[in-house]
């Protein structure tokens, strides 16, 4: 039942303990955040190929990142197997039925041109397939399933699909597990100094982030707690159908947000019972110099990888 403590999902985990910190844990936070920006606005409007090297480049990032492999290893099993699933389900199911487009020419002018010479063979359709896997009809017992049918554009899509979802998911977890919450915080804040200049509360915003990576441990621990509670209680899912098992789903749920608000509320409280005030993020983290040897390489690497995909990214 402690399968969740065993994936630090969204958790700050400090090495310094058992030895030096890896080098992406030394690196600027500034510059681990412009890179993570850079994994999730560059795949928009990108090719396949752009794609798939955003996923390779990010593992090669995370093998070569010098955190252990206790911290990483699981989590990244986890997400390239949902990757997976989630661009077969795409690439597979079908789509619902449209209407066909009227035709924008008259059928006669579309004719194939005819054999070279007297009782050749036919001629051949140019161009590639449009379907890539046409298997069926398939059948499931009793249950007709039809045809299994992948075309392009759904082979497209499920691709585009898997390495979004991938992307997305594990930049900002390798960005969480390298970066304390404080570091992140003062990042934030120190992109958004042009904001603050207009007058918006930069520093109150930050540290209303602070306070909220801080409960995400929390929200951790009280869905692993309902879990343990239904496991002692045995609940057999199969047995109970599944608007019962619907509607105690959605009790977890309604627990899990009243266990969660209840725990915001006895920390506001604390705070409050202590005399706390807000904080700006300046005096919780201290920015270290940015030119040092790893944040040049990782900023030339940043603009290599920004120039790459305006020149390149469409392929």
């Amino acid at each position: 039942m402690d399968w969740l403590r065993q994936l630090p999902i969204g958790q700050y985990v400090d090495t310094s303990d058992s030895g030096p910190a890896s080098w992406l844990q030394r690196l600027d936070p500034r510059l681990k955040l412009a890179w993570t920006l850079a994994f999730l606005v560059t795949p928009i409007l990108a090719g396949p190929i752009w794609r798939v090297s955003l996923v390779g480049l990010l593992l090669l990032i995370t093998v070569a990142s010098g955190l252990p492999l206790r911290l990483w290893g699981r989590s990244v099993l986890v997400w390239l197997a949902l990757a997976v699933l989630v661009g077969l389900l795409s690439s597979t199911l079908p789509a619902g039925d449209s209407s066909p487009a009227s035709l924008q020419r008259p059928p006669g002018e579309l004719r194939l041109a005819p054999p070279q010479q007297p009782g050749g063979p036919a001629p051949e359709r140019l161009g590639l397939s449009w379907e890539l896997v046409h298997w069926g009809p398939l059948q499931l017992g009793p249950l007709p399933l039809g045809p299994l049918v992948v075309t392009r554009k759904s082979a497209q899509l499920g691709l585009n699909s898997a390495t979004v979802l991938f992307t997305l998911i594990h930049s900002a977890n390798l960005l969480l597990l390298s970066t304390s919450p404080e570091a992140l915080v003062w990042a934030i804040d120190w992109w958004l100094i042009p904001l603050g200049r207009l007058g918006l509360p930069v520093e109150r915003l930050g540290f209303t982030l602070l306070l909220s990576l801080r409960f995400l441990p929390l929200v951790q621990e009280e869905f692993q707690n309902l879990l343990r509670s239904l496991a002692t209680r045995a609940v057999n899912l199969k047995a109970l159908g599944w608007k019962t098992g619907l509607g105690l789903a959605l009790a977890v749920g309604e627990r899990l947000l009243a266990n969660v608000l209840l725990r915001s509320e006895q920390g506001a409280e604390a705070l409050m019972a202590r005399g706390g005030r807000w904080l700006a993020p300046e005096s919780l983290h201290q920015g270290g110099p940015i030119a040092t040897w790893p944040s040049l390489l990782a900023t030339a690497a940043l603009i290599v990888l920004v120039g790459l995909r305006l020149r390149i990214g469409a392929v």
